[in-house]
């Protein structure tokens, strides 16, 4: 098979790229309102390091406050899984200790 077909379609494919960046919108994101809440626990500069990079600390706010462990285990290998999260595999349970014990169910009473 030749590599000229398979080098036009790269090319093609590059252009296409540029061609979108060169007319992408730029779009300015009210301020965040919400924010982690803070804590001594190693998790809680690697929860700012990596969760607030993609979305809102509002959104731990929304989960269940009766969440156990294993849910917020869940939740940060389903981030790392499926949206692609570049989140250290050595950070993780620290992250998820982090989230049981600031917004799950090891919240001190």
């Amino acid at each position: 098979m030749s590599t000229k077909p398979m080098l036009a379609a790269g090319l093609f494919a590059f252009a296409l790229c540029l061609a979108g960046q060169a007319s992408a919108k730029s779009i300015t994101l009210p301020p965040d309102s919400a924010q982690l809440k803070p804590s001594s626990l190693e998790g809680y500069a690697k929860a700012q390091g990596n969760c607030v990079a993609c979305h809102s600390a509002e959104y731990m706010l929304y989960q269940p406050p009766t969440a156990p462990r294993p849910y917020w285990d869940a939740m940060v290998k389903r981030m790392k899984a499926v949206f692609k999260a570049p989140i250290d595999d050595a950070d993780m349970p620290a992250i998820v200790d982090y989230l049981a014990k600031t917004y799950g169910n090891e919240q001190p009473k």
